[in-house]
């Protein structure tokens, strides 16, 4: 009697999840249609970093830290202050968000190329100009190789670290590996020259250090990551989730953002069993993921649930 009433709470709770996450009303990401589509592979695999990394639940955390990295950069700040909607919608740009790292990660090499047009097309508005640490004028463009450079390093580098710090599962070729393999989702935004290793990525970090920046707007845009309009039932796991992300910072960052310095050592495990327990609340379906490995299998890259090819 128990496991049925289990799995309906369960489904409840799945529902929910991707309501919040997703901002459909029915919880069925908009783009898993285009997931499933085709007959062709994509640009990872099941046993690759990527999608290991990206279909974990230590993106949640990953999510947050990344939108604190950007925060500091003050032209990735005022393109999100000038071009979205961000107090009016958070969950949309949310989901734009999840949209695009799930498309790129489990899609079809043609649905990769279509929302990298997308993106493209959007970025081509968002264009002004900004303060930089200097208190210079700059002029951007959203599609600046050096802006988006700055956007992919901020990412890639946070779920890298989340998925270091917070959760159990291995990276196939460790960080190296999910930084070679993660370029090639940029490359269809016309961005070519990125990190390739765990070293390069730690360089370019640090060469981008003296434009970061804490001004009234980056307080700003950080409190409302802090403390978003989120669902009241949601908010005790948020906060301690952007907690999470605020240990993993380096602590030159935490000490910019200015909002103390959480003991990893402490919230690491605790952040652990806290992931492991939203998983095991919300059931271990992953639809995405369902519908990637279905299409694998009608382009004949994988069969039985095994991987009998490697696209060229």
């Amino acid at each position: 009697m128990s496991a049925p009433r289990n799995n309906a709470i369960q489904q409840i709770l799945s529902k929910r999840f991707r309501i919040l996450l997703t901002g459909d009303p029915e919880g069925v990401p908009p783009w898993l249609a285009d997931v499933a589509a085709s007959d062709q592979p994509g640009l990872y695999l099941p046993d690759e970093a990527p999608w290991i990394a990206h279909g974990d639940m230590a993106t949640l955390v990953g999510g947050i830290r990344a939108l604190l990295m950007q925060a500091l950069h003050p032209g990735s700040l005022t393109g999100v202050m000038q071009h979205s909607r961000y107090k009016d919608e958070p969950l949309g740009r949310l989901s734009g968000t999840i949209r695009w790292l799930t498309m790129t990660t489990f899609a079809s090499t043609a649905a990769v190329s279509g929302e990298a047009d997308r993106v493209n097309t959007m970025h081509q508005r968002v264009k002004g100009t900004y303060q930089d640490s200097e208190g210079k004028t700059v002029p951007y463009r959203a599609a600046d190789p050096d802006l988006l450079r700055w956007v992919h390093i901020a990412f890639m580098d946070s779920f890298l670290r989340c998925h270091q710090l917070y959760s159990t599962r291995a990276l196939p070729g460790g960080a190296d590996e999910y930084i070679r393999l993660w370029s090639q989702s940029v490359i269809p935004l016309g961005l070519t020259e990125v990190p390739m290793s765990e070293d390069e990525l730690l360089a370019e970090i640090d060469r981008y250090r003296p434009e970061l920046i804490v001004n009234d707007a980056t307080r700003e845009v950080i409190s409302f990551i802090k403390n978003p309009p989120l669902p009241k039932t949601s908010l005790p796991a948020y906060h301690f989730l952007f907690k999470a992300a605020l240990a993993s910072l380096p602590r030159e960052y935490q000490d910019m953002i200015g909002l103390g310095h959480p003991s990893l050592r402490i919230i690491q495990p605790i952040t652990r069993n806290l992931l492991t327990l939203i998983r095991l609340a919300i059931g271990p379906e992953t639809p995405i993921e369902e519908a990637a490995i279905e299409r694998l299998h009608r382009a004949g890259v994988m069969k039985d649930g095994k991987i009998i090819r490697r696209p060229c």
